[in-house]
């Protein structure tokens, strides 16, 4: 709800000023705020697995995002 919030007034903000230029800043922002929350959101969500699953589920999910970032590093 957050991110989806961000990008709206972003997008808002765009509209307002009509420029290119400064839609490439806002838009350069908002390339900072996406992978924050997604790093924010998988540690929450790490955390409260934390104590539910075995160590070796654990490692798995810690396994799996460590690949999910290799691959939006890839791009």
């Amino acid at each position: 709800m957050l991110s989806a919030t961000i990008e709206f007034t972003a997008a808002m903000l765009m509209l307002k000023y009509g420029r290119v230029e400064t839609a490439f800043k806002i838009n350069s922002l908002l390339a900072l705020v996406g992978p924050t929350v997604l790093i924010c959101v998988t540690s929450l969500g790490l955390v409260g697995l934390a104590g539910k699953i075995s160590p070796a589920g654990m490692a798995a999910v810690m396994l799996g995002v460590a690949l999910i970032f290799i691959g939006i590093n890839k791009l």
